[in-house]
Parts: C-alpha cells; sequence; structure tokens
C-alpha cells in the first residue's frame, strides 16, 4: 500500500452495525470504504426494538418508529401472563422498527457520507500473505442481475458484520461462537384491535 493512497476499508454485512462501521470510515479522511450487503431490502426478523438511546446516539428520524412502547407482557407457552417494563419513566420508552427501514435508512446515510454499496455476497477472504499484504474478498455480485457475477477485490482492513453464519469469522478463524435463529410472521388486523398494541408488546 502506498503511503499516499487511501486505505481501502471492506465492511462485509449491511445491517445496522455494518451500516454504522461504514458511516464512520466514511466519514474519515484518507479512507476509501466498500460496503458489501446481499439483500438489500432485508427483512430481519429480529432486533426490530431498540432503546431510547440508540434513536438520540444514532440521530435516527422520528419516522423510523413505528411504534413507542412503554409496556410490556410477558406470556407463556401455558397462557400465564406477567406484566414487565415498569421501570421506564412517562418520557421512556422502547422504540418498534421495521429492519428494512432501519437498515436502509443507516445504509443510505453511510452511502451519502461517501460509502460506496456493492450489491453481493462475500464468499470468501483471503488473508494477506508475504506476496500480497492485502486481503482478498472474492464475493458475487447481483447488482442488477438474477445471478451473482464473481467479483474480487483487494483491501487494507476488513470489518465483518456479516451475522451468525459469517465468512469474515471463517476466514480469521474465529472458533465457535454463540448464536439465536429467529422467525417471523407478520400478520394484519383490523385498526381498532391495533389500538391495543398502541404502546404494548407481547412476548
Amino acid at each position: 500500500m502506498k503511503l499516499d493512497a487511501p486505505i481501502r476499508v471492506a465492511v462485509v454485512g449491511g445491517g445496522p452495525s455494518g451500516a454504522c462501521a461504514a458511516e464512520v470510515f466514511a466519514k474519515a479522511t484518507n479512507f476509501h470504504t466498500t460496503l458489501f450487503e446481499r439483500k438489500m431490502d432485508n427483512c430481519k426478523p429480529c432486533g426490530g426494538a431498540i432503546p431510547l438511546c440508540m434513536v438520540e446516539e444514532f440521530e435516527l428520524p422520528p419516522e423510523i418508529v413505528d411504534r413507542r412502547v412503554r409496556k410490556m407482557k410477558m406470556i407463556s407457552p401455558s397462557g400465564r401472563e406477567v406484566d414487565v417494563g415498569r421501570t421506564l419513566k412517562e418520557d421512556e420508552y422502547i422504540g418498534m422498527t421495521r429492519r428494512e427501514v432501519l437498515d436502509k435508512y443507516l445504509r443510505d446515510r453511510a452511502v451519502e457520507y461517501g460509502a460506496a454499496p456493492v450489491n453481493g455476497l462475500v464468499q470468501s477472504i483471503e488473508l494477506p500473505t508475504s506476496e500480497r499484504d492485502t486481503y482478498l474478498v472474492k464475493y458475487s455480485e447481483y447488482e442488477g442481475k438474477a445471478k451473482g457475477v464473481p467479483a474480487e477485490a483487494e483491501f487494507d482492513i476488513v470489518i465483518g458484520a456479516d451475522g451468525a453464519n459469517s465468512r469474515t469469522a471463517k476466514a480469521i478463524d474465529a472458533g465457535e461462537y454463540n448464536y439465536a435463529i429467529a422467525f417471523q410472521e407478520r400478520i394484519k388486523i383490523p385498526d381498532e384491535k391495533m389500538k391495543y398494541y398502541e404502546d404494548l408488546a407481547e412476548m
């Protein structure tokens, strides 16, 4: 790498952590940031609830938050109910978001600051060698294509934000780690019934 050349950063994964990492590097001087994400409209089932501090810290606009939950109810498989969340103050809430909306907003903001988005799936990452002092990222590019086209690029820094089955973690032999599997179903109910859930979340 030339000393006066921009430092090339690859961020693998365009969820909240990847998008925020891309934004940080895009704002910095002397960095060229590439953000890889396979599903730009991914409707991810987990992580839609965000604390109030995140709304402020990440400077999220009001329209990102669909509902402001102030009450929570835990319901066991046997039907036993327990009310939780009574520690919230009157001006506090837990924001309920849709991940495809939240993630897109954060990605778009990173791109506005200069990150280059790639609609692609990273297949493998080759670590630096004695002949090459960069990371070689091999990926399938899907931009405007139904079938991925093989491509590759070299980077000086790679940030892994690609989830439970992280190819970045495999490349650096990160070892075993815990993760959970989530399922999601979206249903539409009449507006009068939805009023019951205006500030309530049931789990």
